[in-house]
């Protein structure tokens, strides 16, 4: 079966995933020769550094989303394709999709990364993801409906384990969900939830390294904890989670939590599919590369982003997997494809760090430069104006920015909307919410 791409006399480009770095490359060469086929999972891009304000009712999924469609709108030679991506064949130049096979001259991996659960399979299946927007938008309700349940309740130890919220891992989206709940718990809940003692709702951070923020600086680590311990966070650093039967989380000093809400944002794993030789793909399923980002072996398929690891002197295990790296790899790319076409040589990539950052909550954020590392309100200013500036979308940003303005002045929202999926008339069952798609791409 076919899916139904329009024939071309020149070179077709394929690009797997709607991420930042598919993206990104897609509009690079968007008024190209190429024709370029782009297939995503989804028929829209997400913005993810934004994912854990849509779990929190900080955001709608809409200001973080964007058609893809609409990006290409006036684009004749790129065409979309919302699809499943089964399996790809080197030999033949060919992907196999859930809506057809696709030809390509040239092919490019980009579908980004998905939750890493390290084997732990009881954990898989009871905890929360933040890789989607299904998924935030399914957090989201669970948090809300647990409020419910605890308001309606007298059982002071059920309602214990509904007001206690475990996040596992210390990292950026870690820090961002605790700090976002302990503002909801400190401004929304006292004001929505009558009936509930705000000060029993339980929001700990578990991570296992020692460090929160591990990838930042010393000062920022520091910060980080203080800025979480200033909102009565639990920190529990050095320290991993052995077990979780959906009632109580297990820590490995032997210590248990009772709790209903486990969020996993301990770390991120590649997305190969099939079809991609098991000796390109390392211990954390992400792709070889070379420093042109040419899958090892091959002449005209490449991986970017976080499904490419390209070791160097500086990056022994491959670059971090940040939008920044991604961004900067796709840029390249698209020249080094042009090149390609012209028979030139192609340029090496080198990553540029610009710096990282992290919001802990109002007025709390670190910022690290090359040279230069900061934290607090400017911090905070500046982690604001970076991530508006990388929404898709001027509609986007606008109303991203009026609804932080509205939260900062009023210390509310008003997104705590509970919505469950339907049932259709022809489907006996709905998937449960924490099982609902998870891929980035």
């Amino acid at each position: 079966m076919s899916a139904n791409i329009p024939g071309y006399d020149g070179k077709r480009l394929v690009i797997l995933g709607g991420g930042f770095a598919g993206l990104t490359l897609a509009r690079k060469l968007a008024k190209s020769e190429f024709q370029i086929v782009l297939v995503n999972k989804h028929n829209y891009h997400q913005f993810q550094p934004l994912l854990y304000q849509v779990a929190t009712a900080g955001l709608e999924p809409s200001a973080i989303a964007f058609p893809l469609r609409k990006v290409f709108q006036d684009n004749q030679n790129v065409h979309f394709r919302k699809a499943e991506i089964q399996s790809v064949d080197f030999d033949s130049k060919v992907v196999h999709t859930s809506v057809g096979t696709i030809h390509y001259d040239y092919l490019v991996n980009a579908m980004g990364a998905g939750t890493n659960f390290f084997g732990n399979k009881e954990i898989q299946k009871r905890s929360w993801g933040l890789k989607s927007i299904p998924e935030s938008l399914a957090l989201r309700n669970h948090i809300l409906m647990n409020l419910e349940r605890a308001s309606s309740i007298d059982d002071e130890k059920k309602r214990q384990e509904l007001l206690t919220i475990v996040i596992v891992g210390g990292g950026p989206t870690g820090v961002e969900v605790a700090g976002a709940l302990a503002e909801m718990r400190k401004w929304i809940i006292p004001r929505d939830y009558h009936e509930i003692d705000h000060k029993k709702v339980k929001i700990a951070v578990v991570e296992a390294s020692g460090k929160l923020l591990g990838h930042m600086s010393e000062k920022s680590h520091k910060a980080a904890e203080d800025f979480l311990k200033s909102l009565e966070v639990e920190v529990y650093n050095g320290i991993a989670v052995d077990s979780y039967n959906g009632d109580e989380v297990t820590l490995s000093n032997g210590e248990k939590l009772p709790c209903n809400t486990l969020v996993w944002a301990a770390g991120v794993k590649g997305m190969p599919v099939k079809g991609i030789p098991a000796e390109l793909i390392d211990k954390r399923d992400r792709i070889a590369v070379d420093e042109f980002n040419c899958i090892k072996g091959q002449e005209h398929e490449f991986a970017i982003g976080d499904i490419a690891t390209m070791q160097t002197e500086k990056y022994p295990h491959g670059h971090p997997q940040v939008a920044q790296v991604a961004i900067q790899q796709s840029s390249l790319l698209a020249k080094n494809l042009l090149r390609l076409e012209k028979n030139v040589p192609l340029k090496p990539f080198r990553y540029s760090d610009k710096g990282t950052m992290a919001t802990v909550g109002r007025n709390k954020a670190v910022v690290d430069l090359p040279f230069y590392s900061f934290r607090g309100f400017w911090a905070w200013l500046v982690w604001m104006f970076v991530h508006l500036m990388a929404i898709v979308g001027v509609k986007n940003r606008l109303l991203i920015f009026i609804n932080w303005v509205w939260n900062y002045v009023f210390y509310d929202q008003s997104l705590r909307l509970i919505i469950s999926p339907a049932k259709h008339p022809k489907h006996k069952e709905v998937p449960p919410a924490n099982q609902m798609e998870t891929s980035s791409n």
